[in-house]
């Protein structure tokens, strides 16, 4: 894997829009995936059905939407001992940050007159978009499922396209039934995320729908945006690695390629104030398999710089490795994770350290967050007012300045009556 070698000068913000103009642009899906849910909205399963024989398996008859409890349970049982202990782990370590961000409790704040009272309250259910392509993606299944479980949401669905057998990876069922969704759906593409926005006659329509997929799934999420809550439009991944002369370059190099495994539209970029590891990283990354991914590498004067660079790339990934990149990690404001000292790789977060991979890419992390229990809460306020002739005639002015005479009516038919009921 070929990788570009450049100088930070100037302004952070040019050099970071110049790298992420070496990705190539998708293309537009806009016409097709309003064309697919449509469909989906109007024919239902059929619609469905008509994508996955088109998409996913190969002209054959598909299999029922719904995986079977029978199928979700053998599966689970016939995982290999050491890919249920590695889930096992996984789970264990989401739940535990999930239920630290798991914030429900109910706030009271008493002004006098009124009290309100603020507070969440989960969704009643949520669908999570498992990937197909390559691979069976089981860590998704358990990034996705657990936050939700977390939040209290009752119903968890599943969904992911099926191989041209028709089925599922039986990882993938396997995950499935240890992380503890309610149900799994053997569809993909946009018209599964048409499917469960607006449900079909066999698949149950959700209020959430979250999880990473190709440009027709997080188009379609984009389009069902508003009919229902998406976590955000999930593009290719990126990583960003300061690191101080002096460390080990393998494995750092390691966590750029391995991170370049998503393949095209990737970015990943080493920074560093030493010529000589960006040399050795360059001899390393150019050894790599060619996956399409994009790799730079950026020489700074001093990690001032390479905090400004990173500030403005907001990447999905930040690594900090060495003492000076490290003493930075209290200042990164606009990152999906951070991962502090050489023996945090990403590769962790993305599987078994308890934070979620399913993040912020392509610069979202200047105002989005990674996938938690906060995404499946819907916040809810309670107002009891105690004694309303203050806040009416306080009010009532400021209605009418904006041409509302019947709302400054309403407060003010309270001043004859301060029993709050």
């Amino acid at each position: 894997m070929r990788s570009e070698r450049v100088a930070l000068a100037g302004d952070p913000a040019v050099l970071v829009a110049e790298l992420r103009a070496l990705v190539p642009a998708a293309e537009s899906v806009t016409a097709a995936v309003a064309e697919i849910i449509s469909r989906v909205r109007a024919e239902g399963d059929a619609a469905v059905n008509d994508y996955t024989r088109l998409l996913d398996t190969g002209g054959a008859e598909p299999k029922p939407q719904r995986v079977s409890e029978d199928e979700l349970e053998a599966a689970a049982q016939g995982l290999e001992p050491a890919i249920r202990r590695g889930l096992e782990r996984a789970i264990a370590n989401v739940e535990a940050v999930a239920t630290a961000r798991a914030h429900r409790e109910r706030i009271s704040v008493d002004l006098g007159s009124h009290v309100v009272h603020v507070g969440s309250t989960p969704v009643a259910r949520a669908g999570v978009y498992v990937p197909g392509g390559r691979a069976p993606y089981p860590s998704t299944v358990v990034m996705g499922v657990v936050p939700a479980r977390i939040a209290g949401v009752q119903h968890v669905a599943v969904c992911a396209p099926p191989g041209p057998d028709g089925e599922l990876n039986p990882v993938i069922l396997g995950a499935c039934r240890l992380a503890g969704a309610s149900t799994v759906y053997r569809m993909g593409g946009a018209q599964a995320i048409a499917a469960l926005a607006y449900g079909t006659e066999s698949v149950t329509a959700v209020d959430v729908i979250v999880g990473p997929g190709n440009l027709y799934v997080q188009e379609a999420k984009r389009q069902v945006f508003g009919q229902v809550a998406i976590d955000g439009f999930a593009g290719p991944s990126d990583l960003v690695a300061i690191a101080e002369g002096g460390v080990d370059p393998e494995p750092l190099a390691l966590d750029l390629l391995a991170q370049a495994e998503h393949g095209p539209g990737t970015l990943v970029v080493g920074v560093s104030d030493s010529p000589e590891l960006l040399d050795a990283l360059a001899a390393r990354l150019d050894e790599g398999i060619d996956t399409g991914a994009v790799a730079c590498l950026i020489e700074v004067s001093d990690f001032e710089h390479a905090l400004a660079f990173a500030e403005a790339f907001a990447p999905e990934h930040l690594q900090l490795v060495g003492p000076g990149p490290e003493a930075l990690a209290s200042r990164v404001t606009r990152v999906g994770c951070v991962f502090i000292g050489g023996l945090s790789a990403t590769a962790f977060g993305d599987y078994i350290a308890g934070s979620n991979h399913i993040l912020p890419t392509g610069g979202a992390a200047r105002f989005a967050s990674g996938l938690s229990p906060e995404h499946f809460l819907r916040g809810t306020t309670e107002v009891r007012v105690l004694e309303a002739s203050e806040l009416a005639r306080e009010a009532a002015p400021v209605a009418r300045a904006e041409g509302f005479e019947l709302h400054a009516r309403s407060m003010e038919a309270r001043i004859r009556d301060n029993q709050g009921q």
